[in-house]
């Protein structure tokens, strides 16, 4: 079986390494990084809106391109690559899945075409702090109309125009749709290792709502919209770890060192090796999830995990390995390396924490074996 892109997609892939290189360097992510007043970069996300990236894998009758998850996957390689300081992951990921996955043909009808002219910039509001978020420990409430309560971390919380959120309704869990412009939302933007990539806390009283799918089967949602969500972060990841040993091998042999490049030293290739295995690892499964979630075959669950294991890892050890080829240089604020840990580090714990994907992936091969 092929698992590789087509033709078609990897040209998307390269225009789009193209623009992005053009239009979000290290510059652009600096911009943010250096000013505490500013959450993400607007002139950088206004050229990804009209790029109609956001529709991507929306249906062409809600004003998408049509197209599908794989070349989302492949967009996704892309903004890793330069960091992007944008709310894509939250919109596109995340809320968009949602609906997509959840929404009626109405709710559908009424949002879908917003995101893609970008009026609406969305986000995934689930953790309510440390631990897993069950029917059983929601603290935030819908009663059928209304939110109540607060969700922490939401990243891009303070930029979102509207956010899917899993509240508690009932003896079970449900998901809502929210205006967060609305009444009775209040928002408060919260510091993070990587300011770049903006994250908030929300707390609703009584802020109007409607829901997502039926009652009661939020946590059923939340898993199938984590396992897409994975499978595109994993890429995203993937496109940093790729960057990462890009910036360190250029280094490696531009860096002299007692008349010789460091890159002939043993330490440094040993180092170069071990972050190229890890990436094509994370690769190797990056693909099996992409088949998975663009074909919904059964596989998901395990290929999203195994997906999101093996990104979270290269990406770690390549940004970790990026600053120790750099030597004293990369631990400088003027050197990029530093971005690259910081977003590896974010994504690491972003749509959970590496562990849980871990224990996930165990279970679902118990399942499968006991079945």
């Amino acid at each position: 079986m092929n698992f590789d892109f087509s033709e078609d997609q990897k040209f998307l892939g390269n225009e789009a390494r193209k623009f992005l290189e053009s239009e979000c360097p290290m510059t652009a992510v600096r911009l943010v990084l250096n000013d505490d007043d500013v959450s993400h970069n607007a002139d950088v996300w206004k050229k990804v809106v009209e790029m109609g990236w956001l529709g991507t894998a929306i249906p062409e009758e809600h004003g998408g391109l049509g197209l599908g998850l794989l070349e989302v996957c492949v967009l996704a390689e892309e903004m890793g690559r330069v960091l992007a300081p944008v709310p894509w992951a939250s919109t596109v990921y995340f809320f968009t899945e949602a609906l997509k996955i959840a929404g009626s043909s109405e709710q559908q009808a009424d949002v879908l075409p917003r995101i893609v002219s970008g009026d609406v910039v969305g986000c995934y509001a689930a953790s309510e702090g440390p631990g897993n978020p069950t029917a059983a420990n929601l603290k935030t409430t819908f009663d059928g109309s209304t939110l109540s309560g607060t969700k922490v971390p939401v990243t891009d919380g303070d930029v979102a125009t509207h956010a899917v959120v899993l509240a508690k309704e009932g003896s079970g869990a449900s998901l809502v749709l929210v205006d967060l412009t609305g009444e009775g939302v209040t928002r408060k933007t919260l510091q993070t290792l990587d300011p770049t990539r903006s994250h908030a806390e929300i707390v609703f009283d009584k802020a109007p709502a409607t829901r997502l799918g039926n009652a009661g089967d939020g946590e059923m949602l939340n898993d199938q919209i984590l396992d897409h969500a994975a499978v595109l972060l994993a890429f995203e990841q993937l496109g940093g770890a790729s960057r990462a040993l890009e910036m360190a091998t250029d280094y490696a042999k531009e860096r002299y060192a007692f008349g010789r490049p460091i890159g002939g030293n043993q330490a440094i290739k040993h180092k170069l090796a071990e972050m190229y295995v890890k990436n094509e690892v994370a690769r190797s499964n990056c693909f099996y999830g992409a088949w998975a979630v663009s074909t919904g075959a059964a596989e998901l669950p395990e290929a999203a995990a195994a997906a999101r294991i093996a990104a979270c890892e290269a990406f770690w050890f390549a940004s970790k390995e990026n600053i120790q080829t750099h030597g004293g240089m990369g631990f400088t604020w003027e050197v990029d390396c530093h971005l690259f840990y910081r977003r590896a580090k974010l994504l690491a714990v972003q749509a959970g924490a590496p562990k849980v994907w871990k224990e996930k992936l165990v279970r679902t091969l118990e399942n499968k074996n006991a079945a």
